[in-house]
């Protein structure tokens, strides 16, 4: 047996003591309790094997993943497109609409640009 399940083994025979000792009206919080000590613990194992399979141990690199900058910025102009189109649209009419969605598509293009050009610099890009 590993370090791992002789420890699951003690706090499974420590809750089960405990609830011999304190009797049945505290089972379901010394349930709780070791469930909870469990999930922390499956919780970080699958944290690391995930890290270890893809290879990394820190944030996912710029440009990648639902939570880089660019991602943002496409999730920030999609929402602000919104208003922005209303006001363009009554003031300037379809004029003004192709000139806010230009904009708007202008600023995502450069920055999108820019992060694979930084990405090329570091020798990220293949």
């Amino acid at each position: 047996m590993d370090a791992r399940q002789d420890d699951f083994r003690r706090d499974l025979d420590a809750a089960v003591q405990t609830r011999k000792e304190l009797g049945p009206e505290y089972e379901s919080e010394i349930v709780d309790s070791f469930l909870a000590r469990l999930d922390s613990r499956l919780d970080a194992r699958v944290e690391q094997r995930v890290a270890e399979q893809l290879g990394r141990t820190g944030e996912p690199k710029p440009g990648r993943g639902g939570s880089s900058p660019q991602f943002k910025l496409q999730v920030v102009s999609l929402a602000m497109g919104i208003p922005l189109s209303g006001i363009a649209g009554s003031l300037g009419g379809l004029t003004g609409l192709v000139v806010c969605w230009a904009g708007i598509v202008g600023i995502n293009v450069s920055s999108a640009l820019s992060a694979r050009r930084t990405e090329r610099s570091r020798g990220e890009w293949s």
